[in-house]
């Protein structure tokens, strides 16, 4: 494993200076001890994390990243409105749930604290920015800035906490819309490479079927000599066919099949079943992309909320009838997520 303070020779060239400058300007003494998890309410061992939900939503904000932020909505009310579905998703047996709505979208770290001390679930924040959506949720200052001075603003938040708390990311969440990449979502994407390289965290890239920017991605993290182990390939299960999947599983990234609902059931079936047979279980993750209190709709919009209960209540068992053992049921929902979300800098070298 590559220590968090490895040595800069041993990173590759394309790197170069303007990486070195962002090392010496952190605080390398926050650093976590080597393959902890980061909650919103400090670090944890990753076993800590039990059963993880490893993308969820518990409040979003369509409105552009122009307009986003806490004016847009009353926090007690927002409180009030996810407080019993994250109970359910406890009751049903969740332990952890990673919250994958970035800023300038309606991420909100003191609420997800305040939800976390109130259910006992760990939750997980992040850092980075959402480059979907026709890129109308990335903020003004990205296209003027340098990847470098994007990476820095990540790792300050990192380094220093997100929003004025004390509150630290757990991984670095970007996004490429469908078609060839633009040039934006090129740039957030090499910011997240060189903040991986400094803080250790995971890059979640929302990407669908579109295979092409898979190529792209995997291509870019060759760049930085990161092993694909340090990203997930996030909505894979908008591929057409399993053999979709393949090269970046060869390549030994992580695939989050998330998306469950009652009419996906069977697609998700069929593609965790065939990863099983294909070798290549121990890199799936299993989630709902669920929730949440829509920013700007009437009291949230609570009819179009999905629970985070449909992996557990529904999902599984057919898992099982399938012929999932119980201890691969474990690795999809357990030691698969904790694995991934551990912060740790991965290098090609490691592979």
């Amino acid at each position: 494993n590559t220590p968090m303070n490895q040595p800069l020779t041993k990173l590759r060239p394309l790197v170069g200076a303007t990486f070195a400058v962002l090392l010496s300007a952190a605080a390398l003494s926050n650093s976590l001890p080597s393959k902890q998890v980061m909650t919103v309410k400090g670090a944890v061992m990753p076993h800590e994390l039990g059963s993880v939900l490893p993308h969820e939503h518990i409040l979003v904000d369509f409105g552009g990243a122009a307009t986003a932020g806490p004016h847009r909505y009353d926090f007690e009310d927002v409180y009030d409105f996810a407080l019993p579905h994250l109970l359910k998703a406890k009751e049903a047996g969740v332990q952890t749930l990673i919250e994958c709505t970035p800023a300038y979208i309606g991420r909100d770290v003191r609420l997800f604290r305040k939800l976390s001390d109130a259910t006992g679930l760990n939750i997980i924040t992040n850092t980075g920015y959402y480059g979907a959506g026709k890129d109308r949720f990335i903020p003004e200052h990205a296209y003027s800035e340098t990847a470098e001075q994007i990476a820095k603003r990540w790792i300050d938040e990192w380094t220093h906490g997100i929003d004025g708390t004390d509150i630290r990311p757990g991984f670095i969440k970007t996004a490429f819309d469908g078609g060839p990449a633009s040039e934006i979502d090129l740039k957030l994407f090499r910011a997240a490479a060189l903040a991986h390289l400094q803080t250790g965290l995971t890059i979640a890239t929302h990407t669908g079927g579109n295979t092409e920017a898979v190529e792209t991605q995997l291509s870019i993290l060759e760049e930085y000599g990161i092993s694909p182990a340090a990203w997930i390939w996030v909505h894979a299960q908008n591929v057409e066919i399993f053999e979709d999947l393949l090269p970046a599983l060869e390549a030994g990234a992580w695939v989050s099949l998330d998306g469950v609902r009652e009419n996906s059931l069977q697609k998700h079936l069929d593609l965790t079943v065939a990863a099983r047979d294909s070798g290549f279980l121990s890199q799936i993750m299993i989630s709902h992309d669920a929730g949440w209190y829509r920013i700007g709709e009437s009291d949230g919009g609570p009819d179009k909320f999905r629970p985070y209960t449909t992996v557990h209540e529904k999902l599984i068992p057919l898992l099982k009838d399938a012929g999932l053992t119980q201890a691969e049921i474990d690795q999809l929902h357990q030691s698969n997520p904790q694995r991934a979300f551990s912060v740790l800098v991965r290098t090609d070298a490691d592979r």
